[in-house]
């Protein structure tokens, strides 16, 4: 029998169809999550879709490639352009002088995330813990705003003043229901994030579209409210 979390994440596939993941490559990830920041997934994949017609998506090919074509293509994913260069050359230097990071980012959990704590941006409780999930295999489960506040509106894991409370809450919720499996870790960030930016706002949430709305605490006590 289904957990409750895993009917969860089936009515939000029937809702949402088939999303694309995070990149399983190691560096493609590290380069993704740069142009994540201050960005938005359709210019984010531009800048990304750029650096591959480019051949730039290897440590090695990335510190070879000319400035121009890296800048033109950085560019692509919006402002602070100088700063995403800056973190790629950064991260670039670490890939090189540790080859086997991928390797390690497959490995044991703890000396994993020391490792990736060195990256430019790969901090807090998303950043590492996507790396461990999507590249390394880890049944992880990296919890940004977007699914802290999906999870809490379902009922799993406690908001804390500390986010890194409110995160290991959750993910020992998450944990007792979702298979030890990374696919099914995967599934469940991929559409718990993507719920928390379509339908599930912070400041606006769309309780009366939502398709968890029956199953949901914080929107079945939004829908009662008096008007």
């Amino acid at each position: 029998m289904s957990s409750r979390l895993e009917g969860i994440v089936a009515r939000l596939k029937r809702c949402y169809g088939a999303l694309a993941s995070p990149p399983s490559d190691a560096f493609t990830l590290f380069v993704w999550e740069i142009l994540s920041n201050h960005s938005t997934p359709r210019k984010r994949d531009a800048a990304l879709a750029a650096l591959k017609r480019h051949r730039a998506l290897t440590p090695d090919a990335m510190w070879n490639a000319a400035p121009r074509r890296l800048e033109e293509s950085v560019a692509l994913a919006g402002p602070y352009r100088d700063q995403r260069l800056l973190g790629l050359r950064k991260g670039v230097d670490l890939f090189r002088r540790t080859p086997t990071l991928p390797s390690v980012v497959r490995g044991p959990v703890p000396a994993a995330l020391r490792q990736l704590k060195q990256l430019p941006r790969l901090t807090g409780e998303s950043g590492p813990y996507r790396m461990l999930l999507f590249a390394g295999d880890h049944a992880v489960l990296p919890v940004d705003a977007r699914v802290s506040r999906v999870a809490t509106r379902l009922g799993y894991g406690e908001r804390s003043t500390n986010f890194t409370k409110t995160a290991r809450s959750i993910r020992a919720a998450v944990a007792a229901e979702l298979p030890h499996s990374a696919n099914a870790y995967r599934q469940a960030y991929t559409y718990l994030a993507h719920h928390g930016v379509a339908t599930c706002a912070e400041t606006d949430p769309h309780c009366d579209e939502c398709p968890l709305l029956d199953d949901c605490p914080f929107g079945t006590s939004r829908d009662r409210r008096p008007v």
